[in-house]
């Protein structure tokens, strides 16, 4: 419902719009065609699709909710990378970008399985950028701090338009859990993958990213000023 209206705003040469469920490989195929076939050639791709993943404890572990939380969060990063590698290779090189979280480097921000699925992601990053650099083809991870976005709404199973307002909520509040003072912005994630999409990070495969606002840097009080501080 945001996708179709954004690209006739835009314009048809500059953006196309394809619905596209990241856990069917044929989708996932068709949809590294569409981009070549739109544009003359695929140089950038972004696995950021997700969910806040099955909310269970270690004890309580739903296979179920596991193997859906793996096909989302893992196993479409994996997919996605393989089929836009020939069409990167026809380009000669390409940048992936992929999606991981502070929860990959941090317990205690996300149930267990999301937090498993982000680590699996940075670390493939790593792999995939070591195999595929002789193709000139660099992969490199962000990981994503308290960002305000609709994941938290939808991850309780509220509408689109009630998730979005959910986040207009977490960022009015959020700012206090973060030595910078403010909650963290699509935004600014946006601009992360703007660098490591573009030639300014020809150099930089491999890399394991941040973007949280210092949320990681230490317990709260290394950072929060006391009252009489």
């Amino acid at each position: 419902e945001k996708g179709g209206p954004l690209a006739a705003r835009v314009g048809s040469d500059k953006v196309v719009y394809q619905h596209c469920d990241v856990t069917d490989q044929d989708e996932l195929k068709a949809l590294m065609q569409r981009a070549t076939d739109a544009f003359g050639g695929l140089d950038v791709l972004w696995n950021n699709a997700g969910h806040g993943g099955t909310p269970t404890s270690v004890e309580e572990l739903d296979l179920a909710g596991y193997d859906a939380t793996m096909d989302l969060l893992l196993k479409s990063v994996f997919a996605g990378t393989h089929y836009a590698v020939p069409h990167m290779r026809a380009r000669g090189g390409g940048s992936v970008v992929n999606t991981s979280s502070i929860s990959a480097v941090c317990a205690g921000y996300a149930p267990v399985t999301y937090s498993v699925a982000k680590k699996a992601v940075a670390h493939f990053s790593k792999l995939a950028a070591a195999e595929l650099a002789k193709y000139q083809i660099r992969v490199n991870a962000i990981l994503p701090g308290f960002i305000a976005t609709s994941i938290f709404g939808a991850s309780l199973g509220l509408p689109r338009e009630q998730a979005d307002q959910m986040a207009e909520m977490v960022a009015q509040n959020g700012g206090a859990m973060q030595p910078i003072g403010r909650i963290g912005h699509g935004a600014d994630i946006a601009r992360m993958a703007a660098y490591l999409a573009s030639g300014a990070s020809g150099f930089v495969t491999g890399g394991e990213y941040v973007v949280d606002g210092g949320m990681t840097d230490g317990a709260r009080h290394s950072w929060k000023v006391s009252e009489s501080g």
